[in-house]
């Protein structure tokens, strides 16, 4: 490993403020902050967490929009040992309840309202006798601290307290626990090094071109990795300027593009098609847009070109991780055509391997399809007290099995066509149908429920849900999409219910879910 590369979180803050100094790292409408005052903050807030009962291995929870303080807490939490639990702001009671007690957290910070929601009401009514703390980054509520007062508890915590608190973190100490719902209908942690993190999005900054000068918008949320470690955590390891964007909206983002001078813009498909059907974009100074980094979904070849074209980027590259590979595998070079960018989403990154097996476990070659496997530092540390399923995602040779199928060519260029895993992305988003039928199986109307994905031009897929009512049972598609709004997330809301009178089964009794993808494309 590099030695110029930090190994822990509080290494890596305290290298950006020796490097950067009263550069601006966080800027916002109302709020400049340099890479001194960010050490600063984050010294605040660890001593803060100290006083608070937080020791190195809890569990820290952040269930809040993108803000400065987000930052602040996460780097705080780190940088005395404390892991880092990011929480969908999506989500809703049952589901953060959820996590919250899987984890294990002690503390969690979140916000008093975003977009009309309340978060500490959400989880009001569960039963949460691990949790003692709720800070609120922003508002008040009679059930949490306000911010000013959790900063203010700093004093109670002595700074030589602190220094030894930061010097006992090391490389292999957890960095975060994020979770990631499977075919199994729960969600499990997936746990990451601080090392590991670091050096996976040091790779990754420099392979896509991110540099000291530029001004990075991130409107993907931090509690995912492509807002967090592929955001504001790669900002920090180069200099460049994070600029937080707590919900995307594509008129917000023009104007900040221009009046911020913008020259980094990642993710999904979904935001640069908003961009480009804006009826501001035509009178934006869009001048400013350098690179653009996509991926998360099927990307078309028009896209890239008008991202070129319309958009203005200089660069638009195309990437491929999940969860358990810290977010990244693959990554198309700089240089790469068009074509290839928008046909593939490149090649491994360098000092990890990667293979496609077939059905049998043979090597598949270039041109036929295999599922992806991948072996290297960036392979999770395992799921959070879940050894089984930590031993099925990751064979006895290291080998991560991913579950999307691929076909790689000469070159090493990765095309993913299809998931062994069945999941399907909404907008960037991933969807597990065996969570969201977890879910709608609750309704005491439901016998049966079946999901799957079906293509979205605007999101690249959503779900339709195929729903078998108990006997004597009645309830309509309008009224049960209500239901899933208030017991979900709202990406996972099948964006089309059928009512059928059976599903598909095969001889051992499941579900034929081929069938039903088939019927529905018809």
């Amino acid at each position: 490993m590099n030695a110029s590369i930090p190994q822990t979180y509080p290494a890596l803050v305290a290298r950006a403020a020796q490097l950067f100094g009263q550069a601006p790292a966080i800027v916002t409408d109302s709020t400049r902050c340099s890479f001194t005052e960010l050490e600063a903050r984050v010294f605040q807030v660890a001593r803060a967490l100290l006083a608070n009962g937080v020791r190195h291995g809890d569990r820290i929870a952040l269930w809040a929009p993108n803000s400065p303080e987000w930052i602040y807490a996460a780097l705080g939490a780190t940088s005395i040992g404390a892991i880092l639990v990011p929480m969908n702001t999506r989500l809703k009671g049952q589901e953060a309840a959820y996590i919250l007690t899987s984890s294990g957290a002690c503390h969690l910070f979140t916000v008093h309202d975003f977009l009309g929601t309340c978060y500490p009401d959400l989880i009001a009514a569960a039963d949460l006798p691990l949790l003692k703390k709720i800070t609120l980054l922003t508002g008040t509520h009679p059930r949490a601290q306000s911010w000013s007062d959790f900063l203010a508890s700093s004093d109670l915590s002595a700074p030589a307290e602190c220094t030894a608190a930061i010097a006992k973190v090391g490389p292999d100490d957890i960095s975060d626990i994020m979770y990631t719902s499977g075919t199994t209908g729960k969600p499990k942690g997936v746990m990451a090094s601080q090392q590991q993190s670091i050096r996976v999005f040091w790779t990754w900054s420099e392979w896509v071109g991110l540099e000291q000068a530029d001004h990075y918008l991130i409107a993907n949320p931090f509690f995912h990795t492509f807002g967090y470690k592929s955001g504001w955590l790669a900002c920090l390891l180069r200099g460049a300027t994070i600029f937080p964007m707590p919900v995307f909206d594509a008129a917000e983002a023009l104007r900040l593009i221009a009046h911020h001078r913008i020259t980094v813009l990642p993710g999904p498909p979904t935001i640069f098609h908003a961009l480009l059907s804006h009826e501001k974009r035509a009178t934006s100074d869009l001048s400013s847009l350098r690179l653009g980094i996509t991926g998360a979904a099927s990307v078309p070849a028009a896209l890239i070109a008008r991202m070129r074209t319309e958009l203005g980027f200089k660069t638009v590259l195309t990437a491929y991780g999940l969860t358990e590979s810290c977010g990244v595998l693959t990554i198309c070079p700089h240089g790469t055509s068009d074509e290839k960018v928008a046909g593939t989403c490149g090649v491994a990154i360098p000092g990890i391997e990667l293979r496609l097996v077939d059905d049998s476990g043979q090597i598949a070659e270039p041109g036929l399809p295999g599922e992806v496997l991948a072996r290297g530092y960036n392979v999770m540390k395992g799921y959070f007290q879940d050894p089984t399923a930590t031993a099925l995602a990751i064979d006895a040779d290291g080998w991560l099995h991913t579950g999307d199928i691929g076909v790689m060519d000469e070159q090493g260029f990765l095309k993913i066509t299809d998931r062994k895993k069945d999941m399907f992305i909404v907008g960037g988003f991933n969807c597990y149908p065996a969570e969201i039928e977890n879910l709608m199986s609750a309704h005491p109307a439901i016998a049966q429920v079946a999901v799957v994905g079906s293509a979205d031009e605007r999101l690249g897929e959503v779900g339709h849900a195929f729903v078998v009512l108990r006997p004597g049972a009645s309830v309509d598609e309008s009224t049960l999409t209500q239901w899933c709004r208030t017991n979900m997330a709202n990406y996972k809301v099948p964006r089309r219910i059928e009512f059928v009178d059976s599903l598909p089964l095969n001889a051992a009794g499941k579900v034929q879910k081929f069938a039903l993808r088939e019927g529905h494309a018809r």
